[in-house]
């Protein structure tokens, strides 16, 4: 893989976009971890699938290991600003909210991680999404996914679940999903596993992305 994109979070640390080099391949894949700085299990799992052979494999696949390293060294929900990443993208339904964990800044896309996001969006033609979160155990999905997320509920023993079960104005599901019709899938990862476990269960879903999909 090469990197083809980076940016600097307001403490200085690194946000790094990586791409196949298969550049006839039929689709591409876009592969996030870490949008909420204390579920760092994505960074982990891509890490792993990224130590397996890419060089075969069919799909072209772009990812992120760590959209947010500033929330992920201090262990909490938010970037540096305290602004959930995953409430601040410009959707329709972004609205201000109170200065908690789900706070989406004062304005849309106003961070540096969601634009290093909105940037690859609008670089790319990209047919499906896996953002890798946790702690629910299920396999949520936005846009014209549900099909994807029924297979990956099969590869992995997670229920799917449309709704989160709380709004989300502002989030990435939205405006990938809901706004573009690109299929997203939220793979929410169980907590109290080890990383070990989650890497056994979860790397079909990487090798299906990769090859199958």
């Amino acid at each position: 893989m090469k990197i083809v994109k980076t940016a600097k979070t307001k403490e200085n640390n690194t946000i790094t976009l990586l791409e196949t080099e298969n550049n006839n391949a039929p689709k591409t894949v876009l592969i996030i971890g870490v949008f909420h700085g204390e579920e760092p299990q994505g960074e982990y799992l891509i890490n792993e699938f990224l130590k397996t052979d890419l060089n075969k494999i069919k799909n072209k696949l772009l990812i992120v290991p760590c959209l947010n390293p500033d929330g992920k060294r201090k262990n909490i929900r938010q970037n540096s600003n305290g602004v959930d990443l995953n409430r601040n993208f410009p959707t329709k339904n972004w609205c201000v909210s109170s200065k908690k964990e789900y706070f989406g800044g004062t304005e849309p896309a106003s961070e540096i991680e969601t634009n290093f996001m909105i940037d690859i969006i609008n670089t790319y033609k990209i047919d499906a999404v896996l953002s890798v979160h946790a702690p629910f155990k299920i396999i949520n999905y936005d846009g014209p996914a549900k099909g994807l997320a029924e297979k990956i509920s099969q590869i992995t023993g997670y229920k799917v679940q449309a709704d989160i079960g709380y709004p989300t104005p502002g989030s990435f599901g939205n405006y990938i999903g809901v706004e573009r019709n690109i299929p997203i899938i939220t793979l929410e990862l169980p907590e109290n596993e080890t990383n070990e476990n989650l890497w056994k269960v979860n790397k079909p879903v990487f090798d299906y992305l990769a090859n199958e999909y």
